[in-house]
């Protein structure tokens, strides 16, 4: 597009139009002040339409050799063009109504500027520029477009100053306000949560282990405690040398150096991290562990730790059981009671920093739970019993290789058992070396067939219930049969008339079962069940068998003869030596118990429950078959002989049965003898059961129950009996 012209826009005359500097027309006239086509006015007489005045109103414009220009063609040099478009609605306007003029008649918009005198010499101007193509005919029909007039706009109203003041001023103090209660926020109620924000990197948590209860005796001797020990751990990854490792530690800490290296090996953890903590020793005392940290070795630590410490080694190690590693109650009382003895772990929690500044940080977190020692447990076991009863159990014992030996010593008339022992035993300090069959305790899960103990339930049940008397006395034959089996005696009678204290002395089986028979099955059953036989005592170990008893309705013709003399019954040696216990406590049963109290972490002794008590015999039968059963060790060839305590009246019942295993008879007898002392008035009752594979056992029971009767009577201080107290007895009346 060519530039504009700077020059003003002029008429056919070459007159300035527009220009005030113009006198008048280009033919000298001078100007008569009406508004002219050249000057101001004549631009403010511009129509709407784009036309002056006099061209509205038809009169003829000034000078008629006038050259029309159109407003496009002297737009650049008009000096007036912007009054013009402000006149006639803008530029865009001024186009919009050229382009609807019509091309004659009314004519576009036409402007007339007087001629202007040449500039150059000659007088030479170029020829104004004309459309050469005529505009297209407005249609007659339509007619002119009419520019809609424009208000001009108010100019706006200026702000007050005062109020813009005031509104800064509110808007800062709000700003300020927001920003001030915003902080308050965060330094007093959002503190906490963004002072945590940061803090589990800094957390260091130490355990802080609970003491393990105490298993004490009656007399409150340790028998089993927990001491504090160390453990020594090893970082796979830390260590460079295993082998050369393996060999520092191994004279330290007991372990073979091929064990310490295999424990020592990397090894992958379940998310698939490498690990880096492996044990290697546990309860290690803190002497050795100190050695173990003056080797300074790479990759070996040592931490706090707890261990079971026994002082009597193997002493009631059936009894107490023992632990894991971890000090988990795994068999025995340890077990039994390992919700009682366990503690509650404690920890302390606090802010430490890192590498080398890795120590608490002083003002920072800190929170100390404190460990919740186990509570102890007081036994009824007394420990110098505990001890002389294993002690003549083991020299027994040590007669029938591969054998099993049980003694059970209660007080009368608590029911507390004042020792338990088992053969073989093991040392509870160290258990994994140890056999399984070592660890039970034979009084409660040794399951025998009593035998001739068992007769005492039968002549209480024919005392009580009238069939016999002290002084009953029949004939007895050597043999009876009862179905299909015979039943003979060990002492023949030979048909003689025998005495009630007879047949217990000679233990006659002919005798038993014709009073059985008298009694009847289901009055025998009756007893045997008061009796506690068929159901465990519930003393306290874990896992007592119950026995079993041969109900009604599977007696044979057999189960009548065996059943009275102690076959075809299963009990254990702590169940006969609770039924002898109720014979020596006039006639009632008191339930066999371990535990005496137990003692909180705070020293207070809570009492066990009361042991379940029931009446068997009225005391006047306890007490005339307490008389009865010394003739088993006072007639002459009794078979009680050898459990005579001298100076002592003693009652009780020798036996010869059988040891199952899943119902089965095993090869070899179990002897037994059952009694209680001062028979007069019994303190005590002592069992001992022996199961040899070869032999009987019966040289080993009796003096085994003297032995430990004995000790029992002078370690608690009894009297000795009266002299001539003694009953006599005999075995044929005539």
């Amino acid at each position: 597009m060519p530039p504009r012209s700077d020059e003003p826009r002029r008429d056919p005359t070459g007159s300035r139009r527009g220009s005030a500097r113009d006198a008048g027309p280009a033919d000298g006239e001078p100007r008569t002040g009406e508004p002219g086509i050249g000057g101001i006015s004549g631009a403010r007489a511009y129509t709407p339409r784009g036309r002056t005045v006099r061209e509205e109103r038809g009169t003829p414009a000034r000078g008629q050799g006038e050259q029309r220009r159109t407003p496009r063609s002297t737009r650049s040099g008009d000096p007036f063009r912007p009054a013009l478009q402000v006149l006639d609605g803008g530029r865009a306007a001024a186009r919009a109504g050229r382009r609807d003029a019509p091309a004659a008649g009314r004519g576009a918009v036409v402007r007339t500027v007087a001629p202007r005198t040449p500039r150059n010499p000659g007088g030479d101007e170029p020829p104004p520029r004309r459309r050469t193509t005529p505009r297209a005919p407005r249609r007659a029909d339509r007619p002119a477009a009419r520019r809609p007039s424009r208000k001009p706009r108010r100019p706006p109203k200026l702000a007050d100053s005062r109020l813009r003041l005031r509104l800064g001023t509110v808007l800062a103090l709000a700003l300020f306000a927001v920003i001030g209660i915003r902080l308050i926020f965060l330094q007093a109620v959002d503190a906490p949560a963004y002072a945590g924000g940061g803090i589990a990197d800094r957390l260091r948590t130490v355990e802080l282990p609970a003491p393990r209860g105490a298993i004490y005796d009656s007399t409150g001797a340790p028998l089993v405690r927990s001491v504090e020990a160390r453990y020594v751990y090893a970082d796979p990854t830390e260590v460079k040398d295993p082998p050369g490792v393996a060999k520092a530690l191994s004279p330290l800490l007991g372990i073979p150096v091929s064990k310490l290296v295999e424990l020592m090996k990397p090894r992958k953890l379940e998310n698939g991290k490498e690990s880096t903590f492996a044990y290697l020793a546990r309860g290690v005392e803190i002497p050795t562990a100190k050695r173990v940290q003056a080797l300074e070795l790479p990759g070996i630590g040592v931490h706090r730790d707890e261990r079971r410490e026994v002082p009597g080694g193997d002493l009631a190690a059936n009894l107490i059981g023992f632990t894991s590693q971890d000090m988990d109650g795994l068999e025995g009382l340890e077990a039994r009671f390992d919700d009682v003895l366990a503690g509650q772990d404690g920890k302390r929690v606090y802010e430490a920093g890192l590498g080398d500044l890795a120590a608490p940080i002083p003002g920072g977190y800190s929170r100390t739970t404190p460990a919740k020692p186990g509570s102890s447990l007081a036994l009824t076991i007394v420990r110098d019993l505990q001890f002389r009863a294993q002690q003549i159990l083991s020299a027994g014992m040590a007669k029938a290789p591969g054998g099993t030996g049980a003694a059970v010593i209660m007080e009368i008339p608590s029911g507390a058992v004042l020792a338990q022992a088992s053969n073989p035993t093991y040392n509870a300090a160290q258990p994994i070396p140890s056999d399984p069959v070592a660890r039970e305790d034979a009084a409660t899960s040794f399951v025998i067939d009593p035998g001739s103990v068992h007769k005492a339930i039968t002549y209480g049940a024919a005392l009580q219930e009238g069939v016999i008397t002290p002084d009953t006395t029949f004939p007895v034959a050597n043999a009876i049969k009862m179905g299909d089996t015979w039943f003979a005696d060990t002492h023949p009678a030979n048909g003689k008339r025998m005495s009630v204290p007879g047949m217990l002395a000679y233990s006659s089986n002919v005798g038993t079962i014709t009073i059985a028979e008298k009694l009847g099955r289901d009055r025998l059953i009756d007893y045997q069940k008061r009796f506690g036989l068929g159901k465990p005592t519930g003393e306290g170990m874990p896992g007592e068998a119950s026995g079993r008893l041969l109900p009604a309705d599977e007696w044979s013709g057999s189960s009548r003869g065996s059943v009275p003399i102690g076959h075809s019954v299963d009990a254990t040696p702590l169940q006969m030596a609770a039924a002898y216990a109720a014979i020596a406590n006039n006639g009632t049963y008191v339930q066999p118990h371990l535990v005496k109290e137990v003692i909180g972490p705070d020293g207070k002794r809570t009492p066990a429950p009361a042991p379940v008590t029931r009446s068997v015999l009225s005391p006047q039968n306890a007490a005339a078959l307490r008389t009865m059963l010394e003739a088993v060790t006072t007639v002459d060839r009794a078979t009680g002989l050898a459990a005579a305590v001298p100076s002592y009246r003693v009652a009780g019942k020798t036996g010869t049965g059988w040891r199952l295993v899943n119902g089965k008879k095993q090869p070899g007898e179990v002897s037994s003898f059952i009694g209680m002392a001062p028979a007069e008035n019994p303190r005590y009752v002592i069992a001992v059961f022996v199961y040899d594979p070869d032999s009987g056992g019966a040289a080993i029971a009796g003096p085994a129950f003297r032995d430990m009767m004995q000790f029992t009577l002078r370690h608690y201080r009894v009297p000795p009996s009266v002299d001539g107290s003694a009953p006599k007895f005999v075995v044929y009346p005539r």
